[in-house]
């Protein structure tokens, strides 16, 4: 017997802590069976629409969107507010992002940058000590770590323009969730045990997410955030400019002056979010679209997808040693690239046109050797020029009506800078790290940046974030993106070859073993589930290989002859996907 629909007019409070949520046998049931039959990994079916979400209470309440007449834009901006609430440690409204939406009826893919800005008054050497060294600590967990916000921007943007919900409908679950509380996972308390030593630190933060008695939280306890739900409410009652001229203003423009951030309520009134052209490409017949600049990750798709599109990455075999070797190589040369070329494009030329071409790609490939590895430090940044003619959560919604939504937001680390903007609740990212702190040194995801990423006031720091679309014949087949940090691209490009090349279920794609090579440090990073005998192979070629904890949580869709396909991917215990 199915459960109820959790709409918010129908008994939604009782259902708070509920995990799970069973799907009821319709006539489909036994074309799925067939379609999945001898398959180890199932994915969620639906006819009419799918949801797939990294928090299992967001996703219900997208899927009551669409159920309820909402399209895409609406679950997926509803859903945003709710992760904002329930996953506070990622998904949250002080920090910002970049939306896909694919519209198969009017065959536009259309890019919102709503990435997090640099201060007015940041400068070049702001994380540099008197000798000129860069300093982590300035840039990671200090007021001024934070960029000017812009999830509240661009959210109501898409709504506004893309969407048929008010912005107080979409906000109304989030609301509720922040006023009413809901049920902590053990997810929820592991995440405040591991980085309790930094939220500890403010006093804004302790009184947010401990209890009175300085006591964790325990799984099954209610989180209540009042504090949230009146910023929200203010919001849903006031408008977006709420958040950047309003009372939410104030309290930031306040935290900032209480401990010498360089923020100001005219950063914070100045801020706009961007609609971008999304990076473009093809791979076997398909079209894949991604982020633009200020994110790597649509360029550096593309340009891998370019390089490993010049063998038979089928026939190689999942994860054989030949295919994990062509992968690391074309990873190595897109990071490289990466480090030298990709920035804020309102600031600076990206060669966008030679990264995403073929005839680069044929030359990058031409370099690569099947009988060994190259040696990182033998790889520069190529030269694209002559073929010109950045904890993070992401989720996918697809409606039945051909519009299909790719989001990935973050506020950086785990729980961002750890500094809680007194009175409003929410945490502030600390998004400046993205930055080159100093050029050549490595962010705390060992990325390397250069001239192209230095910090400039009121630039977009860059991001590996790569929400992504894959079309067929003009039809919306592949809604996926990743967290994961420097991983984020490659684990999504994972996911768009476990697909394309080894013909995988959606959720079976999104639960194998994956791979990451960065260029620097020079080793492959390995999941779980790797072959002894397949890393002995990659050894003897020269790779160095890393064994490492699980990368990325690739929230995915595939929708398929009118059927859509969910996968939640399993390496977060809330992920969920819903389908209608």
């Amino acid at each position: 017997m199915a459960l109820p629909i959790l709409s918010p007019s129908a008994g939604w409070r009782r259902w708070l802590g509920i995990a799970i949520f069973v799907t009821s046998m319709t006539p489909l049931a036994s074309a799925q069976e067939a379609i999945l039959e001898g398959e180890r990994f199932h994915p969620e079916v639906g006819t009419r629409g799918m949801v797939a979400t990294s928090h299992f209470l967001a996703s219900q309440v997208a899927r009551d969107v669409l159920a309820n007449g909402g399209n895409a834009v609406d679950a997926a901006v509803t859903a945003g507010f709710a992760l904002a609430v329930t996953q506070p440690r990622s998904g949250n409204i002080g920090g910002g992002g970049f939306m896909l939406i694919s519209d198969e009826n009017s065959g536009k893919v259309i890019a919102i940058d709503y990435r997090e800005k640099a201060p007015s008054a940041a400068h070049e050497t702001m994380f540099q000590n008197e000798q000129g060294e860069a300093v982590s600590e300035l840039s990671r967990y200090t007021h001024n770590a934070s960029g000017v916000p812009g999830t509240v921007a661009g959210l109501a943007l898409a709504l506004e323009r893309y969407g048929t919900l008010s912005l107080a409908e979409a906000l109304a679950p989030a609301i509720r969730l922040a006023e009413d509380g809901f049920v902590v996972p053990q997810r929820f308390v592991e995440g405040i045990r591991e980085t309790r030593e930094r939220l500890e630190k403010w006093e804004s933060t302790r009184k947010i997410f401990f209890k009175p008695d300085g006591s964790l939280y325990q799984a099954g306890d209610t989180f209540r955030q009042p504090d949230l739900a009146a910023t929200l409410r203010r919001i849903a009652e006031r408008g977006p400019r709420e958040f950047y001229e309003g009372e939410t203003a104030r309290l930031i423009a306040a935290e900032m002056q209480r401990h010498d951030g360089l923020m100001t309520l005219e950063d914070l009134a100045n801020y706009q979010p961007a609609l971008r052209e999304p990076s473009h490409g093809t791979y076997r017949g398909y079209d894949v679209y991604a982020m633009s600049p200020p994110s790597s990750g649509g360029a550096h798709i593309v340009q891998m997808l370019n390089i490993l599109e010049g063998y038979d990455i089928g026939a190689m075999g999942f994860n054989s040693a030949a295919a994990i070797h062509v992968m690391a190589e074309a990873m190595k040369r897109a990071y490289a690239d990466r480090s030298q070329y990709l920035g804020d494009t309102d600031f600076v030329d990206v060669p966008l046109a030679g990264i995403t071409s073929k005839g680069y790609a044929e030359e990058l490939r031409s370099q690569i050797r099947m009988d060994a590895a190259t040696p990182s430090e033998s790889i520069a940044p190529g030269n694209p020029l002559p073929y010109e003619s950045n904890e993070t959560t992401h989720f996918s919604i697809a409606d039945g009506n051909g519009l299909a939504v790719s989001n990935t937001y973050t506020i950086n680390f785990s729980y961002g800078s750890g500094i809680v903007v007194d009175g409003a609740g929410f945490l502030l990212n600390n998004e400046m790290d993205d930055f080159s702190a100093k050029p050549g040194v490595p962010n705390a995801y060992g990325l390397i940046g250069g001239e192209a990423n230095k910090v400039e006031p009121n630039k977009r720091m860059l991001s590996s974030m790569t929400p992504t679309i894959v079309k067929k014949d003009g039809k919306n087949f592949l809604v996926t993106g990743s967290p994961g940090g420097s991983r984020i691209i490659t684990t999504t490009l994972q996911v768009l070859m476990n697909v394309i090349d080894h013909d995988m279920n959606i959720q079976t794609a999104v639960s194998v073993p994956r791979i990451h090579h960065q260029w620097l440090p020079d080793e492959i990073r390995i999941e779980q589930g790797i072959s002894p005998d397949t890393i002995a192979l990659l050894e003897a070629l020269g790779h160095t290989v890393s064994r490492q904890d699980a990368m990325g949580a690739a929230q995915s869709i595939m929708i398929d002859n009118g059927i859509y396909y969910g996968g939640a991917d399993p390496r977060r215990s809330t992920s969920s996907a819903i389908g209608l």
